[in-house]
């Protein structure tokens, strides 16, 4: 159990149904979106806690398409404000190629993101193309940056990869690897290193990313680099040899994971996905119970996260 369970004021789960959860806060309310079961579409809900979440209105923002690009795998979208316009990264494929999935990008140019107008920006051509998803968004110093995932090939499995930006769709860098499968908790069922998440803490900026299958041994491992360091130098980055989230010892939450970072009342918050059973019949990736939580985290004498446990239900 969190030991801060005591003081946040939301339930958990935070929404139901939703994986890969995404929460943006601006003006002091709290945007949410994430995959929906069907993967077909994106919606966004607002609200002025993240307890509220949950019960907020649901507005769809944008349809898959009936065929060709963004028509199949609508796949964890996050909503970002990057030089006064909204940006929705996803994933996506063809509805004839359903694993032939790649990052797009929609814009808003409207103050509001939920009534306001979408328009597709189209895929982010990346500098070797395959298979590559869950693109993330970060500014710093005034220079944007995105994390993905990408397989290189199907030995290695899926890695992570950063680079600069020209503007929100373009890239402006090489695309640099930064961390690949190589421990055993990331190669269950499959090799995976995906669902990048960055946080800025103290002199550091720490990326969490998730690994394995979708299942119950889905986790969360973390990297790490100094702020001022070059964040397109591989060697930046510090790899935390053990995974920093897992399923509970308990036996309680199973799988916790694709993850983002927010906060409440002035505590950092930890936003991610877990199911309440380890069983599954059939493929995970089409069981429909990841339901998005949350929970305060601290830091450790090195200002690193110190995440705990999965908390269970309340």
């Amino acid at each position: 159990m969190n030991m801060y369970s005591d003081e946040t004021n939301f339930r958990n789960p935070l929404v139901l149904r939703r994986a890969d959860p995404w929460v943006y806060n601006h003006n002091g309310k709290y945007y949410f979106t994430g995959s929906v079961p069907q993967y077909d579409c994106i919606e966004l809900r607002c609200a002025d806690t993240l307890d509220s979440l949950r019960d907020a209105p649901r507005t769809v923002i944008w349809r898959a398409h009936k065929e060709g690009e963004m028509s199949e795998h609508i796949w964890a979208p996050e909503l970002h404000r990057i030089n006064e316009k909204w940006y929705i990264y996803f994933t996506s494929a063809p509805k004839d190629d359903k694993w032939n999935i790649r990052p797009y990008v929609l814009e808003c140019t409207d103050e509001d993101p939920i009534t306001g107008a979408w328009t597709e920006k189209g895929r982010i051509i990346l500098p070797e193309d395959s298979f590559s998803l869950d693109m993330t968004s970060v500014v710093h110093n005034g220079m944007q940056y995105v994390f993905w995932a990408q397989k290189p090939n199907e030995e290695i499995g899926s890695c992570i990869y950063v680079a600069r930006m020209k503007n929100p769709w373009t890239l402006d860098s090489n695309a640099v690897m930064i961390t690949k499968p190589e421990y055993l908790w990331e190669k269950q069922g499959f090799a995976v290193n995906e669902g990048p998440a960055v946080l800025m803490h103290g002199d550091k900026v720490i990326m969490t990313f998730s690994a394995s299958d979708t299942g119950w041994r889905y986790c969360m491992g973390m990297l790490w680099a100094y702020k001022d360091s070059d964040w397109l130098d591989a060697k930046s980055w510090h790899k935390i040899s053990h995974p920093v989230f897992k399923s509970s010892a308990g036996q309680e939450m199973f799988g916790p994971g694709h993850n983002c970072f927010t906060t409440e009342n002035g505590r950092d918050v930890l936003i991610y996905h877990c199911r309440s059973y380890k069983e599954i019949d059939g493929d995970p990736l089409y069981d429909p119970n990841r339901h998005a939580r949350a929970q305060i985290f601290e830091y450790d004498e090195n200002g690193l996260p110190v995440f705990g446990e999965p908390e269970g239900e309340r």
